[in-house]
């Protein structure tokens, strides 16, 4: 690692990416040559706009082989990712210490040709043939519109030009990774063009199923097609049409446990584990599996009036995705009686399969004795499954996520020359979501794939969160830039969104087969019934430029960022104030709704570009005030699993950032870039014990930095490209709770146990569960020529072991952990026309 670091220093040390190509993923673009970004929703070179954008060219996007966000993520100083750990619609993107709470609404806008996606699922599909990728940080509302409140990641893909283009790629890697893509664009006529792209991708993963003898824990099919037209209807009209379908079916639920229990490390130091030193291994006897249908159609239209241009769109998305997996709850054994006999088979299957296991392996301290009892209410002969057990004792989950929206805007630009320029519009929207999580008991005959599974059944639901959340929203907004002088320019935009949501309970009032009490707990005081809000936020942006000198651009801008409140799945704070209030003394309260969540957030920085443009230089400071953050808590139990989302009242965030790049010489660059975080959690009425501890899912701080050379090899027209990409993460916390020590169900279970210890030994530390500092390589080297490349890569050259997600279950004792990409290495070759 001391190497790494110097290494990173050395190269960080080339000041520079050309300053008319700031990015951090250090393109390799000529001096002179411009970068056009839209970060204001107008066209301008990246070296006028007021803020720290990372831009990522086609020329990047070409050497580095990204193709979708997890990729393009770990090029852009101070952006992490959580992807795909649960299913592949699961994407949560933290940009500068605001994080997309899982189950909640995204913190980041998606914007595609123009055109605003809506569903979270989408943040990591892919896009259709790239051309270019702004990430855009800090509150974006304003001009992106809605859930921008951390960012935005604005894309543009192949438009039909005047000529046919083409050009196809395709690599193979260990794990059998096979990927292919291709695309064509041609005009059909004078008027008319087409665009139509494809892509597949397969692979096995990296992980074994050891129980199944199978790899079914991270291995994915995904296809996805492409279509566009566009169609000059006269002089000043555009009509723009865009078709896309893509579906994937793969694994979900690539979790391990590891138990942060100090006080039991005595009989077993596996009781505290740390989670950076935890081995993998995954062995349950249910398939772990994950579909994902997506339809998209859009269209818009572009018309320009003279002095005023008119941009009209509209979305029709449909996103069905839902995954099946193994159980959580084991260890306390739900499924050991029952009081209606129609479910006995599930009973008798948990006790045969457990007598059949017994003395099966697994990851310590979870074993199998010989009757699926608790270790501590039976300490000759009990278990400690843990989890995805390859036992049926933990049950099995189905859960389902569909999403159907529709969405429209009109958008008025001024369309002449002078110092001011506006732009104004109305923006609708319209959710149709369906959120439901069904538990149910295993008799070894698989999982049906209903919300709803009756007593009789061979998969009878025991424990049922099955909600469809419906939200319209309207927004209206404007801006106003203003060249001042030939130095001085300013800049307003203001957007004001109402969201008004209902909740409709989709639970049938019936009781849990095993337990006697009500399918969902919230029914113990009377049916679910519907619930309604709606919320508002005005989003102000402000932005200021200063050119000294035409090379230098001294800027700040402010701006408000919000995201909707909404409602967790009914019955979730009875729940957790049965189970854990109650029960153990938990200081944790959750409610069946959350509230909005808005930021304050201001940046200042300059940047620029010395020795005619060779070597460019952009350094930013910034502070962001969160009040009511979404944050994802998980908990688990006797009742099962359940999802929520609460509020911490008050977050502050400081930190600075800096992208360096220079042309050492024609075809070499080198680039740099860093970005070091503060945060702390002012107050927190869910956990108020947190108060002085990190914002979570947010790392101390990230570094890039890399070489990129292209040179010609003197024969056939042939040059060689080498590339190589170094990222490190720095330490993170996954929770508010953090190196504290918190009461958990086996501190309730203990003193009436048959091992009779006191309530603290069941006690749990949390100190050990933030995931250390890593470093990651990126290696591609091959030939290349004007048509066709032949690239040889390696992704996570050193094959760093690495956790790519923490979930503590706080009052569980432990957390739920996810493993890092390993090494991918293989050959890639492309075609151009």
């Amino acid at each position: 690692m001391r190497a790494m670091l110097l290494l990173g220093a050395a190269l960080a040390a080339f000041p520079a990416t050309e300053g008319r190509a700031q990015t951090a993923a250090g393109a390799a673009e000529g001096a002179g040559e411009e970068i056009i970004v839209t970060a204001r929703r107008r066209d301008e070179r990246l070296a006028d706009v007021p803020a720290s954008v990372t831009v990522l060219t086609a020329d990047t996007i070409r050497t580095t082989g990204i193709q979708t966000a997890d990729a393009f993520v770990q090029l852009t100083p101070g952006v992490t990712i959580v992807t795909g750990t649960a299913e592949a619609g699961d994407t949560q993107i933290n940009i500068r210490g605001i994080n997309g709470a899982r189950d909640a609404e995204s913190s980041v806008a998606l914007v595609v040709d123009g055109i605003l996606k809506t569903n979270v699922a989408q943040l990591n599909q892919r896009q259709g043939t790239l051309r270019q990728i702004e990430v855009l940080k800090g509150p974006q509302g304003a001009y992106y519109g809605r859930n921008a409140a951390a960012g935005a990641i604005v894309m543009s893909t192949v438009k039909p030009g005047d000529t046919l283009e083409a050009g196809g790629r395709a690599l193979y890697a260990n794990n059998r990774t096979f990927e292919a893509d291709a695309f064509v664009a041609a005009p059909l006529n004078d008027r008319v063009g087409a665009v139509l792209s494809a892509w597949y991708r397969t692979t096995d993963g990296w992980w074994t199923n050891r129980f199944l003898g199978s790899k079914t824990i991270d291995d994915q099919e995904v296809f996805a097609i492409d279509g566009r037209f566009v169609i000059e209807a006269g002089d000043a009209t555009e009509i723009d049409m865009k078709g896309r379908f893509s579906t994937l079916r793969g694994a979900s639920i690539a979790f391990n446990a590891a138990f942060h229990l100090p006080n039991f490390a005595g009989a077993n130091p596996a009781f505290f584990e740390d989670v950076n030193a935890h081995r993998f291994d995954f062995y349950s006897n249910i398939r772990p599996t994950n579909a994902q249908d997506t339809f998209e159609f859009s269209g818009k239209i572009d018309h320009d009036f003279g002095p005023v241009r008119l941009t009209a769109w509209a979305l029709y998305s449909n996103v069905k995705q839902n995954l099946v997996a193994d159980g959580t709850s084991a260890d306390f054994a739900r499924y050991i009686s029952a009081v209606n006999p129609a479910v006995a088979s599930t009973v008798n299957a948990c006790f045969a399969s457990t007598a059949a296991l017994t003395g099966y392996p697994l990851n310590p301290p979870a074993f199998i004795g010989q009757i699926p009892v608790p270790f501590i209410f039976a300490p000759a002969n009990g278990s400690t499954f843990g989890p995805y057990s390859p036992t049926t004792c933990d049950g099995t989950q189905y859960q389902k996520r569909d999403q159907e929206d529709v969405s429209a805007e009109i958008r008025l630009v001024s369309n002449t020359d002078g110092p001011l320029s506006w732009q104004a519009g109305f923006y609708f929207l319209h959710i149709d979501r369906t959120v439901a999580i069904n538990l149910a008991g295993d008799t070894g005959n698989g999982v049906i794939r209903q919300i709803y599974n009756p007593p009789t059944s061979t998969n009878p639901t025991s424990q049922l969160l099955a909600d469809n959340f419906r939200t319209n929203v309207y927004a209206v907004f404007g801006a106003v830039d203003w060249d001042v002088t030939s130095r001085f320019t300013a800049g307003a935009a203001l957007r004001y969104d109402i969201e008004k949501r209902r909740a409709i309970p989709l639970v049938p009032n019936v009781t849990d087969p095993f337990t006697g009490g009500p399918i969902n707990p919230g029914q113990a005081f009377g049916p679910l019934v519907e619930k309604s809000d709606d919320w508002s936020q005005v989003q102000p942006k402000v932005t200021l430029s200063f050119r000294p000198t035409p090379a230098t651009n001294i800027y700040a801008n402010w701006g408000i960022g919000f995201k909707s409140g909404g409602f967790n799945n009914q019955g979730s704070a009875t729940i957790v104030q049965q189970n854990f209030v109650d029960f153990i003394g938990a200081q944790v309260r959750i409610r069946d709704d959350y509230d909005k969540e808005t930021s304050n957030a201001v940046e200042a920085g300059v940047k620029g570009t010395l020795f005619d443009g060779r070597l460019s230089y952009d350094v930013a400071g910034y502070f962001t005030s969160v009040k009511d953050m979404q944050f994802f808590e998980f908990f688990v139990g006797g009742f099962g699993l359940l999802r929520v989302v609460s509020n911490i009242d008050k977050v502050h965030i400081w930190g600075g950032e800096f992208n360096l790049s220079a042309q050492v010489r024609d075809g070499w660059t080198v680039f740099g870039a860093a970005n070091i975080l503060g945060s702390e959690i002012r107050a927190n009425s869910s956990r108020p014990d947190t108060v002085g501890n990190k914002s979570p899912y947010t790392a101390d701080y990230t570094v890039n930095v890399g070489t990129q050379v292209r040179q010609p090899l003197g024969f056939g027209g042939l040059s060689g490209l080498l590339r190589f990409d170094w990222r490190l993460t720095g330490p993170t916390w996954f929770h508010t709770v953090q190196a504290q020590e918190k009461p958990t169900l086996f501190s309730g279970l203990l003193p009436g146990s048959a091992l009779g210890l006191p309530a603290f030994v069941g006690n749990a530390n949390y100190s050990i569960a933030r995931r250390d500092a890593f470093g990651i390589f990126n290696l591609r080297a091959g030939i290349e020529t004007g048509r066709w490349s032949l690239v040889g890569f390696a992704e996570n050259l050193t094959d760093r072991r690495f956790v790519a997600e923490v979930i503590p279950a706080v009052e569980f004792g432990g957390s739920f952990i996810s493993p890092g990409a390993r090494r991918l290495v293989g050959v890639e070759g492309t075609i151009r026309f």
